[in-house]
């Protein structure tokens, strides 16, 4: 097979940038080792930042997100007896939308079957060759043929467990493991905020998401190792109404049927460069945050969106200028994120050290009644604009 780019992995990155791509004139294949329900599956990030609402809506994926998707001017922050609302729409003039990662992914794999984009599900064997020359890709197909896809560029969009990552020679790693790890539920439940809640609590943080307006998503901080199903249900509610402050000031939790529970660890990692030779990273294949900023899914479209219009330059203008940028360009806003991710992080989780707990409270107060403090948060919170 014979491609301009070859895209690694069928998510929300992959699956965004063979969209921009054929938008631009550029043909690509995209070849994924998951089926193609498990990938659509996945529940992953829900909160959309300004500046993705405004490519996705660009790129003319916007109609059910802007139909069914929830628009929020802000966030609450809670410390036990204070709740305060920061709204980002009054101090940056910008918003975030509630709309979860399996919503678009929904919506790209419609635009891209009905572009006849051509993806490989339940791939394996995948091997990256000759990227500083030739690049081409080898893998076994579903019915267990060997194939090779030749391309002038791959793209590796394929997370942080794919071949992608291990592809690029000395690159360099940052990383901080956190001692602590989020327990996620998703209930059956019409949610009992109109906004999220982050609430600090000296038994840990909790934060009270959502899907729609009968799906809630929420979480509890928990030690690392945590086994979801050690937790009863009931424990799950009497912990979250501890953490979110039932009763407080007449607000209620109000539970419901727990449909998922999951555990996930709290991590921040970042690769450098996010290039090597032919082959260019985006998305988690580069970097990971903790959830806590909401960073992790705009970042995989801030990051496809500069390498979108890299390639097309490359392929179609015979410019390389915006591909030899793109690694430099693309980590200026993946350390941006990692520090909010890191900020917010650490500002909400506790730790144990009650010193640790009263610089946490006299930040919290800070941000919260301070105009600068919360446009500060606002700002990183809603979007830096894609390029920054």
């Amino acid at each position: 097979m014979r491609t301009q780019v070859a895209i690694i992995g069928a998510g929300p990155a992959g699956l965004l940038l063979s969209h921009l791509l054929a938008q631009g004139g550029v043909s690509s294949v995209v070849i994924e080792t998951r089926s193609e329900e498990y990938v659509a599956a996945r529940i992953r990030a829900g909160i959309l930042e300004h500046s993705s609402v405004e490519l996705l809506e660009s790129a003319g994926l916007g109609a059910r997100l802007r139909a069914e998707g929830d628009q929020h001017r802000g966030i609450y922050l809670q410390w036990p007896g204070e709740r305060h609302h920061l709204d980002f729409v009054d101090l940056t003039g910008r918003s975030v939308w509630v709309y979860g990662q399996t919503e678009v992914q929904k919506d790209l794999v419609v635009a891209r079957k009905a572009d006849d984009q051509e993806i490989h599900y339940q791939v394996s064997d995948v091997a990256l060759h000759s990227l500083e020359d030739r690049p081409y890709v080898t893998f076994t197909d579903e019915s267990g043929h060997a194939r090779r896809l030749d391309a002038d560029f791959v793209a590796g969009c394929d997370g942080s467990f794919g071949p992608s990552r291990a592809a690029v020679p000395a690159a360099q790693t940052y990383e901080k493991v956190y001692p602590y790890s989020w327990f996620g539920i998703l209930a059956d439940v019409a949610p009992s905020t109109d906004e999220l809640i982050y609430a600090w609590h000296p038994d840990g943080f909790a934060l009270h998401s959502m899907r729609s307006a009968t799906v809630s998503r929420l979480y509890l901080q928990v030690p690392n190792g945590t086994d979801p199903q050690s937790w009863s249900d009931d424990r799950i509610w009497e912990e979250l109404s501890t953490r979110l402050g039932h009763g407080q000031n007449g607000w209620k939790l109000t539970p419901g049927p727990i449909t998922d529970k999951s555990v996930l660890p709290m991590r921040s990692h970042v690769r450098t460069p996010m290039r090597h030779g032919n082959l260019f990273l985006a998305g988690d294949a580069a970097h990971i945050v903790p959830p806590t900023g909401a960073k992790g899914l705009n970042l995989a479209i801030a990051d496809v969106a500069l390498l979108s219009k890299a390639l097309v330059a490359s392929i179609a203008d015979r410019n390389d200028t915006l591909a030899d940028r793109y690694s430099d360009d693309a980590q200026r806003r993946v350390w941006r994120c990692t520090h909010f991710s890191w900020w917010m992080t650490t500002m909400l989780h506790t730790s144990g050290d009650p010193f640790d707990a009263q610089l946490q409270l006299s930040q919290l107060r800070w941000v919260a009644g301070s105009r600068a403090g919360a446009t500060g948060l606002a700002e990183n919170y809603a979007g830096l604009p894609i390029g920054y």
